[in-house]
């Protein structure tokens, strides 16, 4: 195992390449948690925080390193899954020039995925994105959609929407990609803004369900994200009829993307049309090199780029998820 894992971190052919290998499709989400590049272009206190000279001391080879961290962990699902994944959504990312330095920088570069990202107006600088291997994929389209309130913009993240058509079958699917707002501040207060970025999604989703339906080879929307909310919050309802959520036997089992206190929370998840939800699965990866024990409680959590101030090594407070799409 450990000299697979070797080959699979420097980009060798180990798992299946080819568009036509394999009757999955497999779809990844990470929140990759203030993946910032290390410069500071004087965009807002996030971009200083994230430099050599700033809080944190980000500097170039922090940054490369949790770029082969993130290009090591997606070799290992590439080895669980028996192919690396097709479509990977991110959020938390600051432009489209850290996933371009993450995918030259490492073995991700024979793989020949795309990108495909746009500017939001987070305070944080933070923005959603997607990346899909273009020897399995090609675009048809891609757009954003900003959430507004009374008619004024919110702070923050876009929704970005890519759709894109399998090259082997000619099918096409939907990919929409979410961050929606936390709970910084307390649940309560922010409830009216996650229920804002809600309707815009279900907005979303009826809008693409209208122009795509007579699309020959539709298969339907696949809508990923951080939604800063467990399955059971009572704005999920305003998608009903559009989108089921793919993860929710993984919460009614206990299962969860992130953990505080001892006790794992499913925040990140994937909604799908009711056409698709039959023909996917979906899991949760504790990757083995990107957890650590707890200090309080027992068991694991996943392992963060930083505590507070301190530099820790890893990637992000976040499980990565997969749907496996027949």
């Amino acid at each position: 195992m450990r000299v697979l894992l070797v080959l699979l971190f420097l980009g060798l052919n180990v798992c299946p390449s080819s568009a036509d290998e394999g009757k999955e499709n497999v779809i990844m989400f990470w929140n990759l948690e203030n993946f910032y590049d290390y410069t500071d272009a004087g965009t807002g206190e996030s971009d200083t925080e994230f430099s050599p000279d700033g809080k944190r001391r980000w500097t170039s080879r922090r940054f490369y390193d949790k770029c082969r961290l993130i290009a090591k962990a997606i070799f290992w699902v590439g080895d669980r899954c028996g192919r690396i994944p097709d479509v990977i959504g991110v959020a938390e990312v600051e432009n489209r020039s850290v996933l371009s330095r993450l995918l030259s920088s490492t073995g991700l570069r024979k793989y020949d995925y795309k990108v495909v990202h746009q500017e939001s107006g987070d305070r944080r600088g933070i923005d959603v994105a997607l990346m899909y291997r273009s020897d399995v994929f090609e675009i048809v389209s891609s757009s954003h959609v900003t959430p507004f309130y009374d008619g004024i913009r919110m702070p923050t993240r876009d929704i970005l929407c890519v759709k894109l058509r399998r090259k082997p079958d000619g099918r096409v699917f939907d990919y929409v990609v979410n961050h929606h707002p936390s709970k910084f501040g307390g649940s309560k207060g922010s409830d009216l803004r996650r229920e804002v970025v809600m309707r815009t999604l279900r907005s979303v989703c009826d809008s693409l369900c209208e122009a795509s339906s007579s699309l020959p080879g539709y298969g339907g929307i696949i809508a990923m994200g951080d939604f800063n909310d467990t399955p059971d919050a009572a704005q999920f309802s305003l998608l009903d009829g559009a989108l089921e959520n793919a993860c929710y036997e993984l919460y009614r089992k206990g299962e969860g993307t992130i953990r505080y206190e001892g006790k794992w929370d499913l925040i990140d998840m994937f909604w799908v049309s009711p056409a698709v939800a039959g023909d996917c699965r979906a899991e949760i990866l504790q990757i083995p090199f990107l957890m650590t024990r707890e200090r309080k409680h027992p068991g694991e959590k996943p392992l963060r780029t930083y505590s507070g101030p301190r530099y820790l090594g890893g990637v992000s407070d976040h499980c990565p998820i997969i749907l496996k799409l027949r």
